[in-house]
């Protein structure tokens, strides 16, 4: 089967880079659990790294908790702030760039302190075939991508998890609450806060797949493809609505075609 070459080929790739341990950049993510679950199993050091920051909403940072404590590695919080950051602020298409420069170099930090040198994160082949400032941020620091070695696909990688019996195989995807504002308008701590009072209202209404996205006083609803049938209900609709112009949006519409990342 691929998937056990794949495998192989990154513990392989991890024990060689790793030897004296290995701090993975952590999200709580699929990819990255599931690396930081494989290098586990290959070197004694493991240091599960969470860089926090404005646009990470609360209940990801509390995933990623739970997750490190499945998987039963040491798990770390470092913090930066990026709203003091114009480069990151003004929101052009190289605001992931400066986002992950930042985060790297924290973590860069923290590694010297451990006194590890090999640094790891979490990108997928799969996602190489979109625009991806941030992984040009990962190249020029130095930082491993062990999916990308071994060419894991997105799929691939949930196959794997689901292979070593992670409870998280399945879980949908996840991005900071950034990616949810055009690129040029500006990001403000007001915007974001509204963004997550508004994604943990749908969450709370048993949505799994959820995305606002905040085009200042008009909110357009993303959801899972297959959740969209949910919206037939004239009182839920009312309801969301509602509950979304009490946060400050003036306009909530959806997105027919719902969430779709690739």
């Amino acid at each position: 089967m691929k998937v056990y070459s794949k495998i192989e080929k990154l513990r392989n790739f991890i024990s060689n880079v790793g030897k004296n341990g290995v701090v993975v950049m952590f999200s709580g993510g699929v990819d990255s659990a599931t690396l930081t679950k494989l290098c586990k199993n290959v070197v004694d050091e493991v240091f599960a790294v969470t860089v926090v920051s404005e646009v990470m909403p609360k209940s990801n940072f509390e995933d990623a908790k739970s997750i490190a404590e499945e998987i039963g590695v040491d798990h770390y919080a470092l913090e930066i702030k990026l709203l003091n950051d114009e480069s990151f602020v003004r929101n052009d298409k190289d605001r992931c760039y400066f986002c992950k420069k930042k985060m790297i170099r924290k973590v860069k930090e923290f590694a010297v302190e451990v006194g590890v040198d090999c640094i790891v994160e979490g990108t997928n082949v799969s996602e190489l075939s979109e625009d991806r400032p941030g992984y040009r941020a990962v190249v020029e620091e130095g930082v491993y991508s062990p999916w990308v070695e071994v060419k894991a696909t997105k799929e691939e990688v949930r196959q794997i998890a689901k292979m070593l019996g992670l409870s998280f195989y399945d879980k949908p995807p996840t991005t900071c609450l950034a990616t949810r504002i055009p690129f040029g308008s500006i990001i403000t701590h007001e915007r974001l806060k509204k963004i997550e009072a508004a994604e943990s209202i749908l969450k709370n209404l048993n949505f799994k797949v959820v995305r606002v996205r905040d085009y200042e006083d008009v909110a357009i609803i993303e959801v899972g493809r297959e959740e969209r049938p949910k919206f037939f209900d004239v009182d839920l609709m009312n309801k969301i609505s509602n509950m979304l112009k009490d946060l400050g949006y003036r306009y909530v519409t959806l997105n027919l075609e719902g969430y779709n990342r690739y």
